[in-house]
This record gives C-alpha cells, sequence and structure tokens, in this order.
C-alpha cells in the first residue's frame, strides 16, 4: 500500500513538471511574433507586416472551385475526322477555379461601359479603345440566311442578357480577364478601406484608373498618385481599418498621429490572382469531369461527354428524354420539332439551361464552343511536361525607367495594333505597367527555359526544324528569325497596317506554296456550339481559329489559379 502512494507521489509529481515545461513553451512562444528572429510582426509602429490570419483563397465572383488531379487528355473514342491530333496522353492539373458559365452578354456589356465612360471615344487619345474591344456584330451575316436581329439586338437586348457573349476574338478575351481582374481587386481593397469608398465610379478616369499590379508595385503612385483615393492605414479618421486578414506590408511614414502608414501588399492575403482564360488541359480536365466516375474510368478517360453515359438525352425519370445540351440535331435541324422535346435553342441559350456537370460547371458542351489560352498545335508534348501543361508562354518583366521605378502606361505612351483583318486594338492601357520581353539577366544559367518566347518551343522553333545543325550558328535572318523558306509550319504571312492619315495598307500572302494554317497566333477552341453536330460535344476535341477572328459560335469563360492547399476539405479512404 505503501509503495502504491509513493508511485501516485512520482507520477503526480511528473505531470506537474510537464504542465509547466509546456505553460512555459506557449510563453516563450509569443502570440505574433517571428519564429525566425523573435520579433514582433505586424507592429502598429512598422515593422515586418503579413497576413497572419490568412485562412484561405477567397471565391471570385463567378467561379466554382475545379479540384486537380491527374486524367487522360486526349480523344479515346472515334475519331472519325483522322485528324490525329488529340491522340491520349496522362497529365496532371493543378486545383483551380472556373467560371460557372460562359462570360454573358450582360457581364462584357459592363465592361464596355466601364472603357467607354472613363476612355471617351470621342477622344483622339482613346478613340479606339472602345471600338477595339466591342465585339463583332457582324459574325451573325449570312450570304443565304437572314440573321440582322441577331446582328442588331444580340449584344445588348435585354432579352439577350444572359446569353453567352459571341463575335470576340482571342485578343479581346483576354483583354475583358485583365479588365475583370482589376475591377474585382478595387472592390476588395475597397471594401478593406485601403481605397476611398466609391471612388471607382466617383473618381475613376483616364489619369486615375486602378491596376493590381501597379498598386502592388507602388502604391504610392497608382491611381495617378492622388492620396485622397490611395488609402494607407494610420492616416487618421476614414482611413483604412485593419482587416480579418491581418495587417499589409508596404511603405513605412510617419503618419501626424505617431501611427506607421502602410498600404496593402502581396503579403496581406486580400488580393487575388488574376482572372485569365484557362489552359487546354485545365478547360477539358474541368468538362470531362471525371470526379463523378469509378476511379478506373476516371484514369482511362472513358466518358465520352461532360455528363455520364453515351447519349445526349437524358435518362433520368422525371426529364427523360430531355437533351442535356445545345447542338445541332442535324441537316437543317438546329434545335427540333415544335412542340416537341427538343434542346429549346436554335441559336445559344440561357446559360443554366442546362444540368451542370459533377464540378457544377454548365455548358461544357454546347451552347458556344470556347476560347483557351493554348496557342496550337497538332501534338500535345507529354513528353516534355506532363504538369500544368500550357503551350503559350511569352515571359515579360516590368519596364524600370530611369528614375528606377516601374513606368506606367500613359495616353501618350498606349500602344495600338492592327489586327490581320484591319481592326484596331489597344494592347495596354493607361495605368498599367509597361512590359518589356525578359533578357540574359533572367536566362543567364537556367535549364528550365531560355527565351521570352516560348510558343514554338520544339515544335515550330529552330530546333525542331529539318534545316536545324547542332552546333551552328542560332542566326537565321539579319533580325534573328528563321528564313522564310525553313520554316516547320509555312503559313501565309499577311501584314496589315495603317499609315499616319489613318489608311489601311494591306499585303497579303499570295504564294502559292503554303501549306498549312498554324502559326504562333491560332488558338485552340474547345467543345461545341450551337453550330456542331454531337461529335464535337466530346471535351478531347480540339480545334483552332486565329486570335484575331471573330466568330457567332465561339465565346469563353475564365478561370484563376488557386493558391494554397489543392482541397479545402481533408481527404479520406473511400473503402
Amino acid at each position: 500500500m505503501k509503495v502504491n502512494k509513493i508511485i501516485a507521489v512520482k507520477l503526480l509529481l511528473s505531470l506537474v513538471i510537464i504542465i509547466g515545461f509546456a505553460s512555459c513553451s506557449k510563453k516563450s512562444d509569443t502570440k505574433g511574433s517571428s519564429k525566425a528572429t523573435g520579433w514582433k510582426i505586424n507592429d502598429k509602429k512598422g515593422g515586418f507586416q503579413y497576413g497572419t490570419k490568412f485562412k484561405k483563397q477567397a471565391t471570385g465572383p463567378g467561379l466554382v472551385m475545379v479540384e486537380g488531379g491527374t486524367f487522360t487528355m486526349g480523344k479515346v473514342a472515334d475519331d472519325v475526322m483522322h485528324d490525329w491530333n488529340n491522340t491520349p496522353n496522362q497529365q496532371h492539373v493543378m486545383t483551380f477555379y472556373m467560371d460557372e458559365t460562359e462570360v454573358t452578354n450582360m457581364m462584357y456589356t459592363e465592361y464596355l461601359n466601364w472603357l467607354k465612360t472613363v476612355f471617351p471615344p470621342d477622344q483622339e487619345n482613346y478613340k479606339n479603345i472602345y471600338e477595339g474591344a466591342s465585339p463583332d456584330t457582324l459574325v451573325w451575316r449570312n450570304r443565304l440566311g437572314y440573321n440582322e436581329t441577331m446582328t442588331n439586338y444580340y449584344l445588348r437586348s435585354p432579352a439577350y442578357a444572359e446569353y453567352p457573349v459571341v463575335g470576340v476574338n482571342w485578343i479581346q478575351a483576354t483583354e475583358f480577364a485583365k479588365w475583370r481582374t482589376d475591377r474585382v481587386n478595387e472592390k476588395i481593397l475597397e471594401e478593406q478601406r485601403f481605397l476611398k469608398k466609391d471612388s471607382k465610379i466617383t473618381d475613376v478616369s483616364a489619369d486615375k484608373v486602378f491596376n493590381t499590379q501597379a498598386y502592388l508595385a507602388s502604391p504610392s503612385t497608382a491611381m495617378g498618385g492622388d492620396q485622397t483615393i490611395v488609402l494607407q492605414k494610420g492616416q487618421g479618421r476614414g482611413a483604412a481599418k485593419p482587416s480579418k486578414d491581418g495587417a499589409a506590408a508596404g511603405a513605412n511614414n510617419t503618419a501626424g498621429n505617431g501611427k506607421k502608414n502602410v498600404y496593402a501588399q502581396m503579403t496581406s492575403g486580400l488580393l487575388l490572382p488574376e482572372y485569365r482564360l484557362p489552359t487546354e488541359a485545365e478547360w477539358e480536365y474541368a468538362a470531362a469531369a471525371d470526379v463523378g466516375q469509378r476511379e478506373y474510368n476516371s484514369y482511362k478517360g472513358q466518358k465520352k461527354y461532360p455528363w455520364s453515359g453515351t447519349y445526349t438525352r437524358s435518362g433520368k425519370r422525371q426529364v427523360r428524354g430531355d437533351q442535356l445540351a445545345n447542338f445541332k440535331q442535324g441537316k437543317g435541324d438546329y434545335g427540333g420539332i415544335a412542340g416537341w422535346s427538343d434542346d429549346g435553342a436554335d441559336i445559344t441559350n440561357q446559360v443554366k439551361s442546362y444540368p451542370p456537370n459533377d464540378f457544377g460547371l454548365y455548358d461544357m458542351a454546347g451552347n458556344v464552343a470556347e476560347w483557351v489560352a493554348d496557342v496550337y498545335r497538332p501534338v500535345v508534348d507529354d513528353e516534355a511536361n506532363d504538369f500544368n501543361y500550357y503551350r503559350g508562354n511569352v515571359y515579360m518583366k516590368d519596364k524600370i525607367g530611369e528614375d528606377g521605378k516601374v513606368e506606367l502606361i500613359t495616353s501618350e505612351t498606349q500602344i495600338y495594333d492592327t489586327l490581320s483583318n484591319g481592326k484596331i486594338i489597344s494592347r495596354n492601357l493607361p495605368g498599367q505597367i509597361a512590359q518589356v520581353p525578359i533578357d540574359d539577366k533572367e536566362t543567364y544559367l537556367r535549364q528550365n527555359f531560355d527565351k521570352s518566347d516560348n510558343r514554338n518551343y520544339r515544335d515550330g522553333d529552330k530546333q525542331s526544324t529539318r534545316y536545324f545543325k547542332f552546333g551552328a550558328s542560332e542566326e537565321g535572318d539579319e533580325k534573328g528569325k528563321m528564313k522564310d523558306d525553313q520554316r516547320m509550319y509555312d503559313s501565309p504571312k499577311h501584314n496589315v497596317s495603317t499609315d499616319s492619315l489613318g489608311n489601311m495598307i494591306r499585303k497579303y500572302d499570295k504564294s502559292n506554296k503554303r501549306t498549312t494554317l498554324v502559326n504562333d497566333d491560332v488558338r485552340v477552341y474547345k467543345g461545341g456550339s450551337w453550330r456542331d453536330r454531337a461529335y464535337w460535344l466530346d471535351p478531347a476535341q480540339r480545334r483552332y481559329f486565329p486570335q484575331d477572328i471573330a466568330t457567332d459560335y465561339i465565346g469563353f469563360r475564365c478561370a484563376m489559379s488557386k493558391v494554397g492547399p489543392k482541397s479545402d476539405k481533408k481527404k479520406r479512404a473511400r473503402n
């Protein structure tokens, strides 16, 4: 009995000692202090500022999370076109976000309204910005068809507000995504009181435009340097309050009240990554939605459509026989017989008219085909890369002025491009940071990339042609490019420009020796459309089109990368 008491006392004493050490360790790990230096993080007096309360990336407006994984990219069913441009290969994509629906007419006209308000078309400096962004409504015209109603009403009439926008080329789609990024982040900073309330409406002008990258690079000069709009913490009444995500890092300047002024920065955890076009691999993965299939079917890629089964009509009892997408039924049949169980549309249809796939995405087959980010090549080079595959990288960097600061675009330095069809579009907008190609400072002795433009890497560059001689000079013509008769893809080379008077100068390639239309300016588009037969509804199908030409059957949706963990939910074994 005495022995048991002694043991009990020893156990109690050990427990007290352990608790004491634990409490000491907790006290030593001071809340909000650095594990590297012990210094206080987010000190009101200044120093290192960081979003220590950041939990996860917020979901941007209109987006749905698509959890990444491995899948069989490419066509595994019939190939009646004999293109041989989508042979199966295994790829892995990271988790990302994608628009729940295609970009609609109302979404795009909001963009046009903003451009027209900020950059008035009646001013000489900005006359081509609005026009260059406007969709080509004439795509609806047909020599032997009466489509003037769509030409006049489709884009702007409220009757078509929730229909997918068309007549937008690839370049216009990417510019819309950039604009959307800035407007979403501008609203976030306004809500967190880093920007003056309602400044996005009441104070915006051509020389006071918010741009995400310009703000991050130099907050004090953003929005034209107007410090009544761009606020800092510590400015006093009406200034930014600390956000739930922690204080923001930035320039530290002593304020009148003794506190330090701090701008929002990347370390705040407030700003969202950019909206962009999805890559081909992302789009196909999201459309196939193998997450709803059995594992072995997902791996082999045996799913023909974004929905389960091999038919285009629903097998569910409540809606049995209903079409699951909007596509061309047959010759002279774009929707079915009136009054019968047709697809409910003759041209495009209102978004969300058909059931979503297993990722919660609508119209990933039918309605309109969609632009993706990739430059087209017949082969997906999975030997070179099988992770986040994308062909089209052109690496740029911020242009630094003589004063050592980033150079912002102004109305005087703005650049316009003349497309092959004569349309004039703005390459950049005032308020954005000027971009220049990377040089040998970034590429010297690197193994993962060695030049700025990688669109034709391993398929169209000098090394991939039959004329390349290993060890010989890398130079081609006097500009360092390949000679015209040694190009791997000898597509036509048109040259359209304008003279000082605004007259269009057309120089078409009249050579009869051209054998392809493939070049670095053709982009992939995916998914079937209202003009296509069911064959093209397969997510693996891939076609291409010039990036500066629009049609009445190609639209687009945006994507956004996810930062942080692959999934927001903890995984467990299925069985």
